[in-house]
């Protein structure tokens, strides 16, 4: 996940902030064929919490570029992939030491996706 989001949005090589866990097939809902894709016992439930700021293309691009890793590097049937951003304002995020960085001013990566076209 972390190299599609370098490559897709462009966030520091440092910006690493994951959790991961793994649950047994019984454990997860989901619809088997919604809109047509049909998911088997491998789906892979992805949800990735961001700050806000990024255009539709740019999303798009990550949810490709995380296919393509997945499928690529790991056999992931592209059909069992299911990504859902969470967007949040900046000011909502603290990296530590009880302050709000991006807060008042975004951080560069961000600066250059709202910069972008």
């Amino acid at each position: 996940m972390h190299r599609a989001m370098m490559e897709a949005l462009k966030i520091p090589e440092g910006d690493r902030f994951q959790v991961v866990t793994e649950h047994d097939p019984g454990e997860i809902v989901y619809d088997r064929s919604f809109l047509g894709i049909e998911r088997s016992d491998g789906i892979i439930m992805i949800q990735i919490t961001l700050a806000a700021g990024r255009n539709r293309e740019a999303k798009t691009a990550l949810y490709g570029t995380i296919v393509k890793l997945l499928s690529g590097e790991l056999d992931v049937r592209p059909d069992d992939v299911f990504v859902s951003l969470l967007e949040a304002p900046t000011e909502n995020f603290s990296f530590g030491n009880g302050e709000a960085p991006f807060a008042d001013q975004l951080p560069p990566h961000l600066q250059q996706a709202q910069e972008a076209p």
